[in-house]
């Protein structure tokens, strides 16, 4: 079955001890784009991303993804699944490729090439260094490979260029480039960084107080956002706060 939308969330509510975290949210995520989510710091952008791996179960409302309901199909939609939600956790004394290692062999999948994965992420003259020794943004980097190196169909990252210096962010934007255009994954992106989100999204979903209040396609929507994404913003989310007053 073909589907237009890589992620579709229909009125989806999450709530803890009794409070709507997220409220009757809706967001569409094309297949085959990169959609960048902005919003202040506890709008919700994690919750959700938490909702679309299965690390939160959702109080109400449905999340399909590649035409899925998630949770009747969840084993199927997660093997094609990569994330990365907060911090990356490693083996600190095993290398990057052990780590990779270990984790392909947890999700039951054989004959990937490592050593190519780490090259595409910039991790690949580390030899047997572990991870113990890595730099904030090495480890960023491996986590990014760690989602990446079964190839999935959509990849959902939360700050993925945390830590990073101006090159690694340069390098990692044109990693997520080269992704949708060689392998058409979808990608979800959150940051705080909008200069970041605004360079490599095809479409960006505004969340305010538990809700995505505006969805926009940068590329024909350039007079809405002539004063930049960043004043744009700000001026969706004081907007869209004053409703929920």
């Amino acid at each position: 079955m073909d589907y237009e939308y890589a992620v579709k969330i229909s009125r989806l509510v999450k709530t803890f001890n009794k409070k709507e975290v997220i409220r009757y949210c809706n967001m569409a995520v094309p297949k085959g784009r990169v959609y960048g989510l902005l919003g202040v710091n506890g709008a919700g952008k994690t919750t959700i991303l938490k909702m679309l791996i299965g690390l939160l179960h959702p109080t109400a409302g449905h999340i399909k993804i590649f035409g899925k309901d998630i949770h009747e199909n969840k084993k199927y939609i997660l093997r094609n699944v990569g994330s990365i939600i907060e911090t990356p956790i490693f083996y600190e004394h095993l290398s990057a490729t052990e780590n990779l290692e270990i984790h392909l062999s947890y999700m039951g999948i054989q004959d990937i090439d490592i050593k190519k994965t780490l090259e595409i992420v910039g991790l690949n003259e580390i030899g047997n260094q572990p991870v113990s020794q890595f730099s904030l943004g090495m480890r960023q980097r491996l986590g990014i490979a760690r989602a990446i190196i079964h190839r999935p169909k959509l990849l959902i990252l939360d700050e993925p260029i945390n830590g990073l210096d101006p090159v690694g962010i340069r390098e990692i934007r044109e990693l997520f480039l080269y992704l949708v255009k060689e392998y058409g994954i979808t990608i979800i992106v959150s940051s705080h960084i909008l200069s970041e989100i605004e360079q490599i999204s095809d479409v960006v979903g505004i969340i305010a107080d538990g809700s995505v209040i505006k969805e926009i396609e940068l590329s024909t929507n350039k007079n809405e956002i002539a004063d930049g994404l960043e004043e744009y913003f700000v001026n969706i989310v004081k907007g869209g706060m004053k409703q929920n007053v």
